[in-house]
């Protein structure tokens, strides 16, 4: 092949590769493994997301991703598998990337200890020791990042789907917008989050966590005034995140909620 043009071909790819959107890397290439630990001493494993070439002084939103119960362990990595790729890639595209905390449920615990087949539950006085110290994260990693208090939001998907309501029901002050997915609630509670925008989503033919548990809380909240949309997918099973995460409409309500009075 003739110099110059070997050249201009090497020129090309290399331009292209410059040019490859950061989407088009995997979770676990755009993420660090990183280990929370408190004061007492305990630990949680999660990985974390930091949008690169953004301004140094920007404040940027703060999403709390809980996973689903096949993604808990200690490998610092499964918890990627579902919805984080949808995240970063929506980010990118609508230049308003966000921080993502994407923390690993220890194996044999849960967000909210409570069963996830029950026709209902009351939330437990305490959190969880995963919920606990995920809060404990959100709140360290605000102190420490560019974090837009007005813009800090959670979703997570069916052991993860308990635990975004569980913490909103914790904390409605902090948090902008919920997308809770396949999961449920304490109804009871639905008078703490009423001004809390939530978008919440299951199938209907959900075998695993019965779709009454978004019905319920949906006609609680309607019930009190509260700020809700459901969307139920017909015919659909447990596995309803993926075309959520994937619609951008979705997203783009999501990151435009703000916190009046910035979690004061």
């Amino acid at each position: 092949m003739n110099p110059h043009n070997l050249f201009a071909c090497f020129a090309v790819a290399l331009l292209c590769v410059m040019r490859a959107p950061l989407y088009a890397q995997s979770p676990a290439e755009l993420t660090t493994a990183e280990c929370f630990s408190n004061s007492a001493g305990e630990k949680l494993l999660y990985r974390l997301y930091r949008p690169t070439g953004v301004a140094a002084d920007r404040k940027l939103p703060l999403v709390l991703f809980l996973h689903g119960a096949g993604e808990r362990g200690t490998n610092n990595v499964s918890q990627l598998v579902h919805g984080i790729a949808s995240l970063i890639r929506y980010g990118q595209q609508a230049n308003d990337p966000a921080i993502l905390l994407i923390p690993q449920c220890p194996a044999g615990k849960r967000w909210v200890e409570v069963p996830w087949d029950a026709p209902s539950h009351t939330m437990p006085a305490e959190p969880s020791y995963s919920m606990r110290l995920a809060l404990e994260l959100v709140r360290t990693t605000m102190a420490s990042l560019p974090v837009d208090p007005a813009r800090v939001y959670v979703t997570g998907i069916s052991m993860g789907g308990y635990g975004t309501w569980d913490a909103i029901q914790r904390e409605p002050k902090l948090f902008a917008a919920a997308l809770p997915i396949c999961g449920g609630g304490d109804t009871a509670q639905a008078p703490a989050i009423k001004r809390v925008p939530i978008w919440t989503f299951h199938g209907d033919k959900d075998g695993a966590v019965p779709v009454n548990r978004s019905r319920d809380m949906v006609n609680a909240l309607k019930a009190c005034g509260g700020n809700i949309q459901y969307r139920e997918y017909p015919g659909a099973g447990h596995n309803v995140w993926t075309r959520t995460y994937d619609d951008n409409a979705v997203l783009s309500w999501f990151f435009a909620q703000r916190l009046n009075g910035a979690g004061k």
